[in-house]
């Protein structure tokens, strides 16, 4: 398999995802400017939406959109206990949790990326993501993880885009409970490896 993605960005959920599978892939880096890969490759087409996350199975195959490949890497490797069993109630909070973590934080925290964004745009953003960080402290107040007490791809999502609020301004020191549990992910063997595999984080001397 082949991930492509860019350093911090949303690919960075799927590449946990798969350190902590334990499965064997490729890390293809993209440049988000040219949309060419570390080789010289089109981007493009691979992916036609022009962005990452992108999968690219060994059968030729190419998944795209982070919450699909996350459940994608988690089924198929059960054993590693990712995500709820397909069906089954908890899998129905999972898809709760990643379509929330999808378009109440993902999508808000990107846009604060965006140097055009107009000043009064940006305090309404700013004022939301405050409302769904509360909303997230006080599940966290009660829940070591998203779905409770063992780590899932939720997780994995949530911890890279709660993770934006370090270069946008947005201080977690207001949300104990979010920024304890986002020192909690970071400190798993696999998340620091994928950071570090990123170049988010310097190799240990």
């Amino acid at each position: 398999m082949k991930l492509y993605y860019m350093p911090g960005a949303c690919s960075l959920s799927p590449h946990i995802a798969l350190r902590e599978a334990g499965v064997k892939f490729d890390l293809v880096k993209v440049d988000g400017k040219t949309k060419k890969t570390e080789a010289g490759a089109d981007f493009n087409a691979v992916n036609p939406k022009s962005y990452v996350p992108a999968l690219e199975l060994d059968n030729g195959r190419v998944l795209t959109e982070g919450a699909a490949i996350v459940q994608y890497i988690a089924d198929k490797n059960p054993n590693a206990n990712l995500a709820p069993a397909a069906g089954s109630d908890a899998r129905y909070d999972l898809l709760e949790w990643l379509t929330f973590i999808s378009s109440e934080i993902h999508k808000g925290t990107g846009a604060l990326f965006n140097p055009q964004l107009p000043a009064d745009w940006k305090k309404v953003v700013l004022d939301k993501l405050a409302q769904r960080y509360d909303h997230l402290n006080k599940h966290l107040e009660k829940n070591q993880f998203v779905l409770g007490k063992d780590f899932s791809v939720a997780d994995a999502y949530l911890f890279t885009v709660v993770n934006w609020a370090n270069f946008v301004g947005i201080d977690l020191g207001k949300w104990p409970a979010l920024k304890a549990y986002q020192e909690r992910v970071a400190a798993r063997p696999a998340v620091q490896a994928a950071l570090k595999a990123e170049g988010l984080l310097k190799a240990a001397a």
